[in-house]
């Protein structure tokens, strides 16, 4: 329609007496400062592209939106869930791994298994219906502690690694109760609610990056190992500095899930075998990271990140 209507401004008449734009406001010579966007720029291509799918990710999701904070949540804590099972149904072996080799006296080995049981579920418990999140989150966190020292694998590399990724998916959750709560911490008046927000939000992208790092640094390399760490790395490097971020925690939620189950498939592994217990507890670990990845794309990398100045300039 805009088309077909002439908004060009009077001729200037041979006598010169007409000047339509003095000023010369309306040259239509770039200025020098500025480049017009052009379509077959690669990096603009590239960027559309990016658009496009950031924009059909957004609408096909829609219906499972109201759902991802509880989907998260659920994956998070289910490590603990089954770790929590797997000692009721191991007691005896747990007991005599205690005491025989990291030497806890009897009763205090009964104590410690039972005190990481009781805590775990309730725990958990709390975080999926969200009542008092805030304290399961540090019960949970004690537990990952306490395992820690208790079984000697606190210098663990890849032990290590794994752990931080499960802190940085409990941060998320208690960035996700932040959310919902009026009042928190009030013995910090210096700090406001959206700046706590923000600085647990940068915790929780930042350790949840580290299962990733855990996976290149050990195994076989082959080429496809190379590209997937490739672009995993970048993907990480994306969501810590907080750029598309959203896009990049749904790109590893896929990589993750995929890589669980054909890895870590410890279904396939007959019960008698000593490395189905190991397979297992990588699975739902990963799942647990898939979890607080999951709350990131659900709420977002938050005030400090590349995403979010974007928006404010």
């Amino acid at each position: 329609m805009s088309s077909r209507i002439s908004i060009a401004r009077p001729q200037a008449q041979a006598s010169g007496g007409y000047q339509p734009d003095p000023h010369g406001f309306s040259n239509s010579r770039p200025s020098s400062g500025y480049r017009a966007a052009n379509p077959d720029d690669p990096l603009e291509k590239i960027r559309a592209f990016a658009r496009t799918v950031e924009d059909n990710v957004e609408i096909y999701t829609q219906p499972l939106k109201p759902h991802l904070p509880t989907i998260g949540r659920f994956l998070i804590v289910v490590t603990f869930l089954e770790d929590s099972l797997r000692i009721i149904t191991q007691w005896s072996d747990q007991l005599w791994y205690l005491q025989r080799h990291r030497h806890f006296p009897w009763g205090i080995s009964h104590f410690f298994l039972a005190i990481n049981v009781l805590t775990m579920l309730i725990g958990s418990g709390a975080v999926i219906t969200k009542n008092h999140t805030e304290y399961a989150v540090g019960g949970l966190l004690g537990v990952v502690i306490m395992q820690a020292v208790g079984y000697g694998l606190i210098f663990d590399l890849n032990f290590f690694l794994r752990n931080l990724s499960v802190i940085g998916g409990l941060v998320m959750v208690f960035s996700d109760s932040m959310y919902t709560r009026k009042a928190l911490f009030a013995g910090l008046p210096s700090l406001s609610e959206t700046d706590r927000k923000k600085y647990f939000l940068l915790a929780g992208r930042l350790l949840l990056i580290f299962l990733f790092v855990g996976f290149i640094i050990r195994g076989e390399w082959s080429i496809a190992r190379v590209f997937v760490s490739i672009i995993g790395l970048a993907a990480c490097g994306m969501v810590a500095v907080g750029f598309k971020a959203k896009w990049s925690a749904a790109f590893l939620v896929l990589v993750l899930s995929t890589f669980n189950v054909f890895i870590n498939n410890w279904w396939s592994v007959n019960s008698a075998h000593p490395q189905r217990d190991f397979l297992k507890y990588d699975f739902f670990q990963t799942l647990s990271i898939v979890g607080g990845l999951i709350l990131l794309v659900n709420m977002g990398p938050g005030g400090l990140s590349v995403d979010e100045k974007k928006k404010t300039y």
